[in-house]
């Protein structure tokens, strides 16, 4: 009876997660590999936060600034990298760089080096090493998982970052204390090598299974030039629709960000709280963003397809800001970012990634990758300044949210129309005609 009642639960759990049997391995290797790069990266993010208070809120804008000047820099050298080296290779070279980099962070910590300049430093690194590894893990997918399969598992692997995203703060509150802040950079390290070995198991796989149609099928790189992908982006109308919503998206981040970091350093002088309530929300926003993306993500693409998951979040912030407006409290403020980044990364964020599906490889790679980091930044970088140029015109944080809640309603637009578009042109790959 027992073995008849967990063979009920399985099939249960298997039908609700719309996981074909051939497709677990994959999954579950899918699954830990993003689970692995949110777990390294959350461990060191309460570090990034304090980091960016400890530098100088003042001087926010000058740190996005610094990281668009980062990616630009490192974009023709991912574009190098993928010219020259096929897929099995670059993918963990990429993430052999970064741990190089946490390796270098860990001796300066250790070091008597200024505390200010190694806190910008962080912060600028790691703003640059957050956007690279998901940019890199979703090009990866994209390629890997076709759009029928993306609508219905794409979910499913974004909440494997998700309970990483849980993991790493549990980690970094339960070991910074014994071992210390600095030695927390070891851990970030050990995760992101067994990110490595995930993609290796994933390739394999998918070689197994899709034979010459797997990433891992070419044994020289995908070519063109070191900024294939800015050229590539700036002759496809849609490739520039999802940088207009990359931007949309990013300014009404980096509004909340800035209203997050004045509004928080009124009400804590103590850096130890403030760390502390930046674990609590990311806490919060993980959690919640988890229980959405095992029952609900796949049921909302597979139920009102990808232009209404994509506008569903836009449509939040609309009533987020507004409400700010009238009421730019703690409280308020914190319920509205935990909201709108649970939002972001169950629904909008696998919407987002089903975008490049439907495009060829060096698109999804060298074109995606222009997307997730340059443009990303530069947003973010020129949003800033236009927040500090708002705040020099006179607008308080209510004049601020008004702004927010015009760009939002454009945001909602453009994602809505980015999705119907989406939706037409996997309809014409699925009948083997050319997007």
């Amino acid at each position: 009876m027992k073995n008849d009642e967990k063979k009920g639960w399985i099939e249960r759990v298997i039908k609700l997660a719309y996981v074909r049997p051939e497709e677990w391995r994959g999954l579950i290797w899918s699954f830990a590999y993003f689970f692995s790069l949110l777990t390294s990266y959350y461990i060191i993010r309460p570090m990034r936060e304090e980091m960016g208070i400890a530098g100088g809120v003042e001087k926010l804008q000058w740190m996005f600034s610094g990281t668009f000047l980062a990616m630009l820099v490192c974009v023709p050298a991912f574009g190098w990298i993928a010219r020259r080296f096929p897929i099995r290779r670059f993918m963990p070279y990429v993430y052999y760089f970064f741990i190089l980099n946490l390796l270098i962070f860990f001796i300066l910590f250790k070091s008597s080096f200024s505390h200010v300049i190694a806190a910008r430093a962080f912060f600028i690194w790691t703003s640059v090493f957050n956007l690279f590894i998901v940019s890199v893990f979703w090009s990866f997918m994209t390629d890997v998982y076709n759009n029928e399969r993306a609508g219905r598992l794409f979910g499913l692997i974004a909440a494997g970052g998700s309970i990483g995203a849980v993991a790493g703060p549990a980690i970094t509150a339960f070991l910074v204390l014994r071992i210390g802040t600095s030695n927390m950079l070891l851990i970030s390290i050990a995760f992101l090598g067994f990110a490595v070995l995930c993609i290796h198991r994933i390739i394999a796989w998918r070689q197994k299974e899709g034979g010459s149609s797997s990433p891992a099928s070419s044994e020289r790189g995908m070519g063109g030039g070191v900024l294939a992908g800015i050229e590539l982006v700036f002759k496809s109308p849609y490739l520039l629709g999802i940088c207009i919503f990359m931007l949309l998206y990013t300014t009404l981040s980096t509004f909340l960000y800035f209203q997050q970091a004045y509004i928080i350093r009124a009400n804590f002088s103590d850096p130890a709280k403030r760390t502390a309530l930046f674990a609590g929300i990311d806490f919060s926003v993980n959690m919640l963003t988890l229980l959405f993306q095992f029952i609900f993500t796949s049921r909302i693409i597979k139920l009102f397809g990808v232009s209404i998951a994509l506008a569903a979040v836009p449509v939040l912030v609309v009533a987020g800001f507004l409400t700010m407006g009238f009421v730019p409290v703690l409280a308020i403020l914190i319920v509205f970012q935990v909201l709108r980044r649970a939002g972001d990364y169950s629904v909008t964020r696998p919407a987002r990634e089903m975008l490049f599906v439907v495009l060829s490889r060096e698109e999804k790679y060298k074109a995606k990758n222009f997307i997730d980091t340059v443009i990303y930044r530069a947003g973010d970088a020129f949003s800033a300044w236009v927040y500090t140029a708002l705040q020099g015109a006179g607008l308080a944080i209510k004049g601020i949210s008004m702004v927010g809640v015009v760009l939002a309603l454009f945001w909602a637009i453009i994602s809505f129309r980015l999705g119907s578009r989406q939706e037409k042109l996997a309809t014409s790959v699925q009948a083997g005609q050319k997007p």
